[in-house]
């Protein structure tokens, strides 16, 4: 017999990708160009020339072997030290190779993490907005995920509810700065006033509580706009990282968890990680991807498209009379609709071939989501699409 509650999986398929797909279906009627798909959060810009370059020279002159063989459980060890090299330069916190586990993507990274500090029947609470498929990452452990609501005027942490919810069933907290789906990034004063919280909090329920730093949006973070090292403030810091979005890499699956040296058992908490891979499957990303990669640690995608995207959508979007917060970072953008109902609104943008992403399944009600890594060109067209729904459908009928 198969396994029910994969299978009742099945009816609650992601809302992003159901929009994806539906924006697809609409491109191949009146040519894609002329859909406007905010829907998916997939990096516009292509991978630095560098990063290809160094693919090619090693597929024609390094060993076959080398570059396709399994890598070792934990990752190649001179790109574990590569990592750790460049995390220490970068922020001043001692990594070394022993505190780093190569992972496919973030995705992967947040398996293991999740899997070193809950058991079944624990919670991990982090706080809305959030990335959706949190739940099934966290739920299909075994352990439960609990859901802060947001703070809706900034979308820095709401603090009042965080420490009402906190309970000694809490094993670790999942935080994404930059936020995917707001863009904000959480201030010193916010992740100062977390580490004090959980360290008091985890002193009154007598065990750790783990803080685990979801960033694969690190790299994206506009002019003016600081964005705090997270394990900085907190020893218990577990990073789950992605180069997915800063070199452009989404479909080579690579990233790491880099635990904190400053947290107790580091070192065997990486160790943990190799036979946590035993029991899911999700173990030796690509040996040549962790190659290449080592080799660019110090580089990005040029990423200067997504502020002008965001400063030309957030421009009109005040113009056009909504509320909305100022992304810090990301490629998203995270608006009120104009009605109680995001997902009625989002509906009817639709008809002016708008895709749009309702903020019920980021924990937001009344909110919508835009990932706005599409050309610029495109951008600028969507925005008279944009003016000719809000005009037809909130401010002609609001005067009938």
């Amino acid at each position: 017999m198969i396994v029910q509650k994969y299978k009742e999986m099945l009816s609650g398929k992601s809302v992003i990708r159901q929009l994806s797909e539906f924006a697809a279906e609409r491109g191949a009627q009146i040519g894609y160009e002329n859909v406007f798909d905010y829907s998916l959060g997939n990096p516009s810009v292509p991978a630095p020339q560098e990063f290809t370059d160094i693919m090619i020279n090693m597929l024609q002159n390094d060993s076959p072997m080398l570059l396709h063989g399994y890598s070792p459980s934990l990752g190649i060890y001179s790109v574990r030290k590569a990592v750790a090299d460049s995390l220490r330069e970068r922020f001043g916190i001692p990594y070394a190779a022993e505190h780093i586990f190569m992972a496919s993507g973030a995705a992967g990274a947040l398996a293991h993490a999740f899997r070193l500090v809950t058991e079944p029947g624990d919670e991990i609470l982090t706080f809305a907005p959030y990335f959706p498929e949190y739940n099934p990452y966290v739920n299909l452990t075994g352990a439960a995920l609990k859901v802060v609501p947001a703070s809706t005027a900034d979308f820095q942490i709401n603090f009042d509810a965080f420490e009402h919810m906190i309970n000694e069933k809490t094993m670790a907290v999942l935080i994404n700065t930059p936020n995917n789906p707001s863009g904000i990034v959480y201030s010193a004063e916010t992740l100062r006033r977390l580490a004090e919280v959980l360290k008091d909090r985890a002193e009154k329920y007598g065990h750790e509580i783990y803080l685990i730093s979801d960033e694969p949006y690190r790299e994206i973070v506009f002019e003016g706009v600081d964005s705090p090292c997270v394990p900085a403030f907190y020893d218990n810091t577990i990073m789950c990282y992605s180069f997915s979005k800063s070199l452009s890499l989404p479909g080579e699956r690579i990233g790491y968890v880099a635990v904190n040296p400053a947290c107790r058992e580091a070192e065997t908490m990486i160790n943990m990680c190799g036979q946590i891979s035993r029991g899911i499957g999700h173990n030796c990303p690509p040996s040549i991807i962790q190659l290449a990669v080592a080799q660019v640690l110090s580089r990005t995608a040029d990423l200067s498209v997504y502020e002008t995207n965001m400063k030309l959508i957030y421009e009109e979007l005040i113009h056009l009379g909504f509320t909305c917060v100022k992304p810090d970072g990301t490629f998203y953008i995270f608006p009120k609709a104009l009605e109680e109902d995001a997902k009625v609104f989002c509906q009817k943008a639709l008809q002016y071939d708008l895709i749009l992403v309702p903020g019920d399944t980021f924990g937001c009600p009344g909110y919508f989501r835009m990932a706005y890594c599409i050309d610029t060109e495109k951008v600028e067209r969507s925005l008279e699409a944009m003016r000719k729904f809000v005009k037809t459908e909130y401010q002609t009928k609001r005067h009938e």
